[in-house]
C-alpha cells in the first residue's frame, strides 16, 4: 500500500523515548530511583503552587496557573509510564499526592498550633498524616495505572484521567470530604473554564488530567505528536462555545459587606475581641445605607442568650421597618437543642427571623469524628460539636432576589449547593458566603478559598458575595470575575451593586438531581471499558 504524505511526515518525527535515550535518560527499571522520587516530589509541590501562586515574585500573586498544573501532573504521568510494577506506581502516586496536599493546606498549622495550642511537632504530624491519608486515593489510582493501563497512548491518557477523576471523587465524598486544592481550580482563567457551567470543577479536573496525560504520552507514538495538539485545540474551541451564558439578568441589589478584622486570638476574649466585635458590627449595621447588609461568619460570636441585654433586640428593631435587610453570622441554639453555626436574616414585616444553619461541618473544628476526642482535648478551640443543618434550605428573599447563604468552606461542595437549583422558580439569584479565614492567618488560604468561590459562581452562573472577617471580602460576578474587593486584613465595609441572575446551568440541572453519580459512572465506565479492551 502506498504511503500518504501524512504518514511520511509522521514517520519522520523522532519519538520522545529516542530523544531521552540520546541524552542518557535511564531505561525502565523494577525499582524507583531517587531521581524519580525527587522529580515526583517537586511536581507535587508545583501542583500545589498552580492552584494559587503564593509568592510576590513571578506570576501574579494569588492567581491560578493552568499551565503549571498541566506540567506538574504530566510529569507524574511521565514517570508512571516507566513503571512496571504496581508498587512503583503506588509509591510515586503517594509521594506526589503527599507533597501536593501538604503544599495546599500547610496553613492548618496556624489553626492547630497558634490558635489551637497543639504542640508544633504534633501539628506537623497531623497535617502530614492527613495528606498521606488523603493521598491514598491517588496512590491506588497510580498503582492501577502502572500495571493495567492500555498500550495505545490515547487509551492510556483516558484511563489515567478516569482513575484520577475517581480518586478526586473519593476525596470529595469519603470521610466527610475535603477536596481543597483540586486540580480543576487551577483552570479558572485557562482553557477549560468554559466547561464549568456544564461539568463543574470535577469534570474540569478530568479534562485537565486527560490533557496532561496526553502530553506526557506524546513520545510513545509518532501519530500522537500530531493528535494531541489537535485534541487540545478542539477542547479549547468547545470551551469557548460552552462558555456562552445560559442565565439571564434578574435585577440588581445594593449591598454592604462588612469585614471586622477581629484578630483570631482575641475573637472570643471578653476583654478584647468580644467587645470590639459587638461594638463595631452594631455601629455598621446601624449606619448602613444599602438594601442589604452582610456580616461574616460568627460576626457576633455569642449565642443570643449570651449577648448583652437589649443588644439583639436593638439590631432586630433596626431592620423591622424601612427598606433594608441584614444577614448576620451568629451561633444559634441551646444546650438542650444543640448549637448551630448559622446566619440570621432580618427584614421588615417578618414574623420570625430567617435562619440558615451550616450543613457541611468541619471535622475537629465543628464536630468531633468518632474516636478523636483525645485529639480535640489537646487543643483549645471553642465552638465545637455543632448540629448539622439540612441540604437545600430556603433562600432569603428580599427585594426580588433570592439570596442563598453558605458558611465558610461549604462552598467547596458545589454538588451540595446545587440542591437549591432543582426548581428554577425558587433557585437562588445570588449566592452569599460568610467566612472567617483568620484561623489561617495572612496566607494563601485566602486566595485558595477565593478561587473556590469563583468556581461556584462559574458553575451556577450566579454572582457570589463574600463577607469575611479578614478577607477576601469581594463581589464576584456570574462569570467568576472579582468586580469589587476590600483590602485584606483591614476593617471596613464594601459597598457595591450586585446583579442577580435567573436560569439553570447544565451543571446545576444534573447535579441537583443526581449529585456526583454521573461523574462516578463516567469514570468507572471508562476504566471498565479500558480493562475489557486490554484483556481482548
Amino acid at each position: 500500500m502506498s504511503r500518504t504524505p501524512i504518514d511520511s511526515m509522521v514517520s519522520a518525527l523522532p519519538t520522545l523515548p529516542a530523544l531521552l535515550e540520546h541524552i542518557g535518560h535511564p531505561r525502565q527499571r523494577k525499582t524507583v530511583s531517587f531521581i524519580q522520587m525527587a522529580m515526583v516530589l517537586l511536581a507535587g509541590g508545583a501542583h500545589a503552587l498552580s492552584i494559587a501562586w503564593p509568592f510576590s515574585f513571578g506570576p501574579a500573586q494569588g492567581q491560578p496557573l493552568w499551565w503549571l498544573q498541566l506540567l506538574a501532573l504530566g510529569t507524574l504521568v511521565w514517570q508512571l509510564d516507566r513503571c512496571v510494577r504496581w508498587k512503583q506506581g503506588l509509591l510515586l502516586g503517594w509521594l506526589f499526592a503527599t507533597a501536593w496536599l501538604c503544599g495546599i493546606f500547610w496553613w492548618l498549622f496556624i489553626s492547630l498550633h497558634t490558635y489551637g495550642g497543639l504542640a508544633s511537632p504534633l501539628a506537623v504530624l497531623a497535617i502530614v498524616g492527613l495528606a498521606v491519608f488523603l493521598g491514598t486515593y491517588y496512590a491506588l489510582a497510580c498503582a492501577a495505572f502502572a500495571v493495567l493501563a492500555p498500550q495505545r497512548p490515547m487509551r492510556r491518557a483516558i484511563f489515567f484521567a478516569a482513575l484520577w477523576l475517581l480518586a478526586e471523587l473519593a476525596r470529595v465524598e469519603f470521610f466527610t470530604g475535603f477536596p481543597w486544592g483540586e486540580a480543576g481550580y487551577a483552570h479558572l482563567d485557562g482553557w477549560l473554564d468554559g466547561y464549568a457551567p456544564w461539568v463543574g470543577v470535577h469534570g474540569m479536573t478530568f479534562l485537565a488530567a486527560l490533557i496532561a496525560a496526553s502530553l506526557a504520552g506524546m513520545g510513545k507514538s509518532r501519530r500522537q505528536v500530531l493528535m494531541v495538539p489537535f485534541m487540545v485545540l478542539l477542547m479549547v474551541a468547545l470551551s469557548l462555545v460552552a462558555g456562552r451564558p445560559t442565565s439571564s439578568p434578574a435585577g440588581s441589589l445594593a449591598v454592604t459587606l462588612l469585614q471586622g478584622n477581629i484578630p483570631q486570638n482575641e475573637k472570643f476574649q471578653p476583654g478584647t475581641g468580644l467587645p470590639t466585635a459587638l461594638r463595631w458590627y452594631a455601629e455598621q449595621l446601624q449606619a448602613a445605607k444599602t438594601s442589604l447588609v452582610v456580616a461574616p461568619e460568627t460576626a457576633l460570636p455569642l449565642l443570643p442568650s449570651q449577648l448583652p441585654e437589649g443588644y439583639l433586640s436593638a439590631v432586630q428593631a433596626r431592620f423591622a421597618t424601612g427598606q433594608q435587610a441584614a444577614l448576620i453570622g451568629i451561633p444559634l441554639g441551646s444546650y438542650t437543642d444543640g448549637y448551630a453555626n448559622a446566619v440570621m436574616g432580618l427584614k421588615p414585616g417578618q414574623q420570625q427571623a430567617y435562619q440558615f444553619q451550616k450543613h457541611h461541618l468541619v471535622p475537629f473544628g465543628e464536630f468531633v469524628p468518632l474516636g478523636f476526642r483525645w485529639f480535640i482535648n489537646l487543643m483549645h478551640i471553642p465552638l465545637g460539636d455543632f448540629r448539622r443543618g439540612a441540604l437545600g434550605q430556603p433562600s432569603f428573599e428580599w427585594q426580588g432576589q433570592r439570596i442563598a447563604p453558605n458558611i465558610c468552606y461549604e462552598d467547596l461542595f458545589g454538588e451540595e449547593l446545587a440542591v437549591s437549583f432543582a426548581n428554577a422558580a425558587t433557585a437562588p439569584t445570588i449566592l452569599a458566603n460568610v467566612s472567617n479565614i483568620a484561623w489561617f492567618g495572612n496566607t494563601v488560604a485566602i486566595d485558595q478559598h477565593l478561587a473556590i468561590s469563583r468556581m461556584r459562581a462559574l458553575e451556577f452562573e450566579r454572582p457570589l458575595i463574600r463577607a469575611t472577617n479578614t478577607g477576601a471580602t469581594v463581589i464576584i460576578d456570574h462569570r467568576g470575575k472579582v468586580t469589587h474587593e476590600l483590602p485584606r486584613h483591614t476593617r471596613g465595609a464594601l459597598v457595591a451593586e450586585v446583579d442577580g441572575r435567573n436560569g439553570i446551568t447544565p451543571f446545576a440541572w444534573w447535579a441537583s438531581r443526581y449529585g456526583l453519580w454521573p461523574l462516578w459512572a463516567l469514570g468507572l465506565a471508562m476504566v471498565v471499558l479500558a480493562l475489557a479492551r486490554r484483556r481482548r
